[in-house]
């Protein structure tokens, strides 16, 4: 490419050197505009960007012009030095040319051929520094510690389930994953040199680091195995194996790393003179190992519904509240109960007030104020309710039923345990009204307070009259 460049353009200085020494010195003498445009007609077509406008000058042009016009178009689109060359031809130097002999103006399409052919190896010397920054931008979940583990894991085990379940990577990785990434490390060409470029920018640490993790190959393991488990080796044991055995054992291996991994082989009865434990009979105690073996798998495999387990739940609590609900609505029916069964239609005579009646013993009235409770040898009261039933959880002065004036009657709590009114509790200290038909259950005994309306309604027509007064 360089000599068929070079061909034309230095017939075309031939070519200007001969007109220019064809002119006679009164030709030279008539003018700067005569020198100026034979200079112009030959470096037109060599010198790119010659006007400060950014049009073209339309003009006719030879068959080498156009030629080297477009050779000189396609570099001059590279960035680099012929930005420059406008400065090497501007209007002062070509004033200048007046002065200069015929030989300097031949010499001078010399710098116009090194603008040319200079910006091609820049422009591959552009892109080459320009790839690595694209092929590194982005590696994905990998890292190049995780790419250093697995080569050195597949490299010990030969095994990647074995690679998936023995070592740590930087996140979670399914075996599949795993067996993708290898497979795309061996037989992916882009990817391969992706890992291998983000390897070795890792730090010495970091390698040193992910060399000690690597797994114990089954030739390593086998000579540990063979040091007895009753003998305590020390670490110049573990060195001799090191010397002894330098191609079997990975480079970053230690005698303090081989003295703890043949520590795990023994907690493990995997030492060649070691043998598993039978389970014990009898009333031995059995250690967690052995227990767990004991569990039915199919028990702990055994999955878990847990959209039936909610709905069951949501049933369970259903039942529990319609239970509660029925419960505390029972009192009340029971009400109902006894007013429909003729318990509230009693014979009253003209000394009985109210009745108090349960489904043993009825209790009369007949004082404007009474006393419930358990009677003793050493204390009496007028309402007995052991009568009724067994009334040891009951005080011995429960409460007191009072008349007052203007025809109500009170029920006050003296005892330790809540009187329960048609199911709502009174506590101790508290008094509640009592109407007709009200249930009174004092310690699991129910009575029914029965109240003589025809008295009743006497009493407040006189307290009626009293307050006229």
């Amino acid at each position: 490419m360089l000599g068929g460049v070079a061909d034309p353009m230095v017939a075309g200085a031939t070519a200007g050197s001969a007109t220019v020494l064809s002119r006679s010195e009164d030709e030279e003498s008539a003018g700067g505009k005569d020198v100026k445009r034979t200079a112009t007609q030959a470096f037109s077509g060599v010198v790119p960007k010659r006007r400060s406008s950014s049009r073209s000058i339309k003009r006719k042009k030879f068959d080498d012009e156009l030629v080297e016009s477009s050779l000189v178009k396609s570099s001059s689109r590279v960035k680099g030095p012929p930005v420059m060359e406008p400065a090497r031809f501007s209007g002062s130097e070509t004033s200048s040319a007046e002065k200069k002999k015929v030989s300097k103006s031949s010499m001078l399409p010399a710098p116009p051929m090194a603008a040319v052919v200079t910006p091609l190896p820049i422009t591959k010397r552009v892109k080459k520094s320009r790839q690595p920054l694209q092929i590194t931008k982005d590696l994905g979940r990998w890292k190049p510690v995780d790419d250093l583990l697995l080569i050195n894991a597949v490299l010990q085990t030969t095994d990647l389930t074995a690679v998936h379940l023995g070592v740590k990577f930087s996140c979670r990785f399914t075996l599949r994953e795993i067996q993708e990434r290898w497979y795309a490390l061996l037989y992916d060409p882009v990817i391969s040199k992706l890992a291998w470029q983000a390897m070795r920018q890792l730090h010495p640490e970091a390698i040193a680091a992910i060399q000690c993790k690597a797994l114990f190959s089954q030739a390593e393991e086998a000579l540990l195995a063979k040091i007895g488990s009753s003998s305590q080796p020390k670490l110049e044991v573990f060195q001799d194996l090191l010397n002894k055995h330098p191609g079997v054992f990975y480079p970053s291996r230690t005698p303090k790393s081989l003295l703890v991994h043949w520590q795990l082989l023994k907690q493990y009865y995997l030492l060649d003179d070691q043998s598993v434990q039978p389970l014990p009979k009898g009333d031995q105690v059995l250690n967690f190992s052995d227990a767990e073996q004991l569990v039915d798998e199919a028990k702990l495999k055994e999955s878990r519904d847990e959209v039936l387990e909610h709905e069951l739940m949501i049933a369970d609590r259903h039942q529990k509240r319609e239970i509660r609900q029925l419960e505390q609505e029972l009192p009340r029916w029971q009400v109902l109960v006894d007013s429909i069964t003729g318990m509230n239609s009693p014979d009253f005579d003209n000394q009985t007030l109210a009745a108090l009646r349960g489904r043993m013993v009825r209790y009369l009235m007949r004082s404007r104020e009474i006393t419930l409770g358990r009677a003793t040898k050493d204390k009496q009261i007028d309402v007995d309710l052991s009568l009724e039933g067994p009334a040891w959880k009951i005080s011995r002065k429960q409460g007191i039923i009072k008349l007052k004036n203007n025809g109500d009657f009170f029920i006050a709590n003296e005892g330790r345990r809540p009187i329960y009114i048609d199911g709502r509790p009174v506590l101790s200290g508290n008094k509640w009204k009592l109407n007709n038909n009200s249930v009174v259950e004092i310690a699991g005994l129910r009575f029914v307070f029965l109240i003589n309306q025809e008295l009743i309604a006497l009493i407040k027509a006189e307290a009626a009259k009293m307050s006229q007064q």
